[in-house]
């Protein structure tokens, strides 16, 4: 294997003039069923411990409601934290609810799932093994989300665990790399609406035929522009099984990007459709940047990542690996204008089959700060080229 180069050229490029059209809002609507708001306050947040303050902080000044949604919900010393802060909110009357996929509480002591329904806080996990499709297996509940009070919100990729504290590597140790978004506005509500119809899908009482596949509600925000409404402009994606909707946000974006697309992935094994949507843009100008781990959790996903690698590097896409024990960060920044964080890598089970949330905003300020992040993550990365690439098809 040969040794992987120093990133060049990493510099920020130059903004591009404010669109005046509102083909985000509409197209979003039109292609993700995600429905836009404006007047959104929304602040990055960046790594476990500003996350995982952020979201203790809302669940101990929670007034009336805590929905909080992880797939990851450890028993250790940062799942603690979180219930502790819980069973005090639901103790002041606060009606807390909680909901954590099968898988990802494997390993969770039944002891501190049970403490916490003794102390009132409504607890569900979704999807366990049984006698019905799939065995249970697939679909999973993949996401991450908090809301507080039915008016602000986080979500990202950041699960309750030590994980995102410390790390757990034997050696090489420190903290996963990865990144959530505070938003306070009418977005937060439906963020609660999602997990409103996750709690309803776990609590058995979703209405089954085919009338779930007709979309009667009718769009308020596709006439949105941001150009003349109150930024933040977000809409949030409900990633539901089949329905390929942050594949088909990533089309509609690669569509409109004149500049820059850069995504960083933990777990990036696109669909060839994802693929001609990145290296297409390239060829036509656009600066492309991938980020992916350079060591994984999952050792064969990187295996398997290193064969896109010859594809998008001979179509002009520029890839990097993280240097760190793991880059878990499931975001992308185009055109310094759009900024999604969410749940959702690109892989077919992070599109296609898991339940995710993402949050699409448009907001050039938010942009920008995506931007430097992102550029701050390469100078901690190895940037790979045809002569330095690992594996290739």
């Amino acid at each position: 294997m040969s040794s992987l180069q120093k990133p060049r050229n990493i510099a920020p490029i130059a903004p591009l003039p404010v669109s005046r059209g509102p083909s985000f809002a509409r197209g979003l609507w039109r292609i993700a069923a995600a429905d836009v708001s404006s007047g959104n306050h929304v602040r990055l947040l960046h790594d476990g411990p500003e996350t995982f303050d952020e979201m203790l902080e809302l669940i101990h000044s929670a007034q009336r409601s805590v929905a909080l949604e992880s797939y990851i919900l450890r028993s250790d010393e940062v799942g603690e934290r979180f219930a502790d802060a819980m069973t005090k909110a639901a103790a002041r009357g606060v009606d807390v609810r909680v909901l954590s996929d099968w898988i990802g509480t494997r390993g969770t002591a039944r002891k501190f799932l049970g403490q916490m329904r003794k102390a009132g806080v409504g607890l569900r996990i979704f999807n366990p093994p049984g006698l019905r499709s799939w065995l249970g297996l697939v679909p999973r509940d993949h996401r991450k989300l908090l809301v507080v009070d039915d008016a602000i919100g986080v979500t990202g990729g950041v699960g309750i665990g030590r994980e995102w504290l410390e790390g757990i590597a034997k050696e090489k140790r420190g903290r996963w790399r990865d990144e959530a978004i505070r938003i306070e506005g009418p977005a937060a509500g439906a963020m609660l609406q999602s997990f409103e119809n996750m709690w309803t899908r776990v609590d058995g009482k979703e209405r089954r035929g085919s009338h779930r596949l007709q979309q009667k509600k009718r769009p308020t925000g596709a006439h949105l522009d941001p150009a003349t409404h109150a930024p933040a402009l977000v809409g949030i994606i409900e990633g539901e099984p089949l329905r390929l909707r942050v594949a088909r946000a990533l089309q509609m974006q690669a569509i409109a990007a004149e500049r820059s697309i850069w995504i960083a992935s933990a777990y990036f094994t696109p669909s060839w459709a994802e693929v001609e949507a990145l290296t297409g843009a390239s060829r036509d100008g656009v600066d492309v940047r991938v980020l992916v781990p350079s060591r994984n959790d999952h050792p064969w996903v990187t295996m398997l990542t290193r064969r896109y690698y010859r594809r998008l590097l001979t179509n002009g896409v520029r890839v990097w690996e993280w240097k760190g024990e793991m880059m878990h960060a499931k975001t992308s920044v185009v055109d310094g204008r759009w900024v999604r964080v969410g749940s959702t890598d690109f892989n077919m089970l992070g599109v296609a089959i898991n339940y995710e949330l993402d949050a699409l905003v448009e907001d050039r300020e938010i942009g920008r700060e995506a931007e430097e992040r992102f550029l701050s993550d390469l100078e901690d990365s190895h940037e790979v080229t045809m002569r330095s690439r690992v594996v290739g098809s």
